[in-house]
C-alpha cells in the first residue's frame, strides 16, 4: 500500500504527534508498505524533497503559540509531486494546514482519508483567549464545531488514541459515526535497561548534584499552562522530606515563569529545570530517576509515561482518562487527584524499597505492550475500513464515478507505457 502522512509536526521537532509520525511511518515500512510524509518545513521559502526518507517539506510560518508552524492550505507547487507518488490511502494528522491540504487533495483526486484526532484543542485555547473567560467560551464552541466537522465530513475513518477523545467526540459533540480506538505505538528499546549506559547515568546524575539516597521524580515535557506544572510546585512546596526531589525536562512558553514560581515558594533545593534536552539524551534522564510524574490534564495518550515505564519507572498521574491505557492504579503507578494524594502517594513510593522495585518491574512490562508493529497493523485494519467505505460512497457519487474512470483509463495507459519499455 502507498501511503501519504500530512502532519504540520515531523521530527526533528519533538511533540506527540510528530513522534507518532515518525513511528507509524517507520513501522508501516517495516510491514512492506511504501510511505511518504508532507509536512511543514522550518522556513517561509524553500519547498524540498527527502529521496532517501521520503519527506516532503513544505514553506512553513511561525504563528505565535509555542514554536509550531504552519502552511499554506493548498501549496500548489507540491501537488504535481505528490501525485507522482499514487497514493492508496491519505493519513492526515492534523486539522490545520497539511490536514486541511490532506482534505483537498482527498477529494480532489479520489483518495480515501483517515484522519487521527491527537490534540485536545479545547484545553489550549487560552493561547489565544489570554483566559478572557467568554472569549474563551466562544472559543471552545467554535473548536467543537471545526472539529466535529472535520471528522464527520470529510474523513472515510477517523483515529482517536485514547478513550478520552473516544469519550470527548460521543459525549460531548455528538459524534454517531465509527471511531477506532488505536493507541500510538513507541519504540522502547531505546528507554530499556539493556540499551543504557550505566557509567553516563551516574554522570548525569552526579552532575545534576543529586545523591545516592535522594529519590527522583522526572516530569517529562512542555512547560507550558496545559500541563499542570504548577500543582506540582506547589506538592514540592509542601513535602518535607528534603531527599525527595523534583526534575523536569523540557522546554516551552512558561519556563521562566516555573522557575520564578519556585524561587517565590522556596523550593530551588528541591527543583531543578533542564530546559530543552535532545531527544537521544532523555533516555538517561529517565534512568536516573526513580518515578514519573504528572499532573496534567490535558493529555490525548501521554507518550512520555510510556517512555519512562520502559525505563522502569512507576508512574505518579493525575486522575484522567488518557493515562488509563497505560497505568494500573497500584500496579505500575499510581493516581491522585488533590496534592495531599499526591505527596501521600510520593511518601509511600519513597520509603517503600519493594513497592518500587515491583512497580518497575511491571511498568517495562506495560511498556513493552505499545510496539510500533501492532500499532502499524491495528491502523492498517482502519485504513482497509476507510477505503471500504469511500467505495460504497463513490457508489452513489456521479463525481466520483467519473473519477474512478479517470483513474481506470490513466492506469491503463501506465500499463502500455511499461510494456513497451525496451527489456534488459
Amino acid at each position: 500500500m502507498r501511503v501519504g502522512i500530512f502532519t504540520d509536526s515531523y521530527p526533528p521537532r519533538i511533540n506527540g504527534v510528530a513522534t507518532s509520525a515518525a513511528i507509524l511511518k517507520k513501522a508501516l515500512e517495516e510491514l512492506g508498505h511504501e510511505v511518504y510524509v508532507v509536512t511543514v518545513g522550518n522556513d517561509n521559502k524553500t519547498y524540498s524533497y527527502d529521496e532517501k526518507e521520503k519527506v516532503y517539506y513544505i514553506p512553513g510560518f511561525k504563528y505565535g503559540i509555542y514554536d509550531f508552524r504552519a502552511a499554506p492550505v493548498y501549496p500548489a507547487l507540491a501537488v504535481k509531486k505528490i501525485r507522482s507518488w499514487h497514493l492508496d490511502i491519505i493519513h492526515s494528522q492534523t486539522e490545520m494546514s497539511m490536514g486541511i491540504f490532506a482534505r483537498f487533495l482527498a477529494r480532489q483526486y479520489g483518495i480515501p482519508l483517515v484522519h487521527t484526532y491527537h490534540t485536545m484543542y479545547k484545553d489550549y485555547t487560552y493561547y489565544v483567549s489570554k483566559n478572557l473567560k467568554y472569549f474563551d467560551m466562544g472559543l471552545k464552541k467554535a473548536v467543537a464545531y471545526f472539529s466535529k466537522f472535520y471528522c464527520d465530513n470529510t474523513a472515510n475513518a477517523f483515529i482517536v488514541p485514547t478513550i478520552k477523545i473516544y469519550k470527548l467526540f460521543r459525549e460531548e459533540y455528538h459524534y454517531d459515526k465509527d471511531i477506532y480506538i488505536v493507541p500510538t505505538g513507541i519504540d522502547v528499546t531505546p528507554f530499556l535497561s539493556k540499551s543504557i549506559n550505566k557509567k553516563k547515568v551516574e554522570s548525569l546524575r552526579k552532575k545534576l548534584g543529586y545523591k545516592k539516597n535522594d529519590f527522583v521524580l522526572i516530569f517529562a515535557g512542555r512547560t507550558a499552562q496545559e500541563k499542570n506544572i504548577e500543582f506540582l510546585l506547589s506538592v514540592m512546596n509542601k513535602e518535607k522530606d528534603k531527599k525527595i526531589k523534583l526534575l523536569i525536562v523540557g522546554y516551552g512558553p512558561d519556563l521562566e515563569k516555573y522557575k520564578e514560581l519556585a524561587h517565590e515558594l522556596d523550593v530551588e533545593d528541591k527543583v531543578k529545570f533542564t530546559g530543552r534536552v535532545e531527544w537521544t539524551d532523555m533516555p538517561y534522564y529517565y534512568h536516573l530517576a526513580d518515578a514519573s510524574i504528572t499532573a496534567s490534564k490535558t493529555e490525548t495518550q501521554g507518550l512520555t509515561v510510556i517512555e519512562g515505564m520502559a525505563a522502569g519507572l512507576p508512574a505518579l498521574c493525575m486522575n484522567d482518562d488518557a493515562f488509563r491505557t497505560m497505568v494500573v492504579d497500584g500496579l505500575n503507578g499510581m493516581f491522585f487527584e488533590t496534592e495531599s494524594e499526591c505527596l501521600r502517594e510520593i511518601e509511600d513510593l519513597a520509603s517503600s524499597k519493594l513497592k518500587c522495585e515491583s512497580m518497575s518491574r511491571q511498568a517495562v512490562v506495560t511498556a513493552k505492550k505499545f510496539s510500533p508493529e501492532d500499532f502499524a497493523k491495528s491502523v492498517l485494519v482502519v485504513y482497509d475500513a476507510a477505503i471500504e467505505n469511500y467505495n460504497k460512497t463513490r457508489k452513489r457519487d456521479i463525481p466520483g464515478l467519473i473519477v474512478d474512470l479517470i483513474k481506470e483509463k490513466r492506469e491503463k495507459k501506465n500499463e502500455k507505457d511499461d510494456s513497451t519499455e525496451p527489456k534488459e
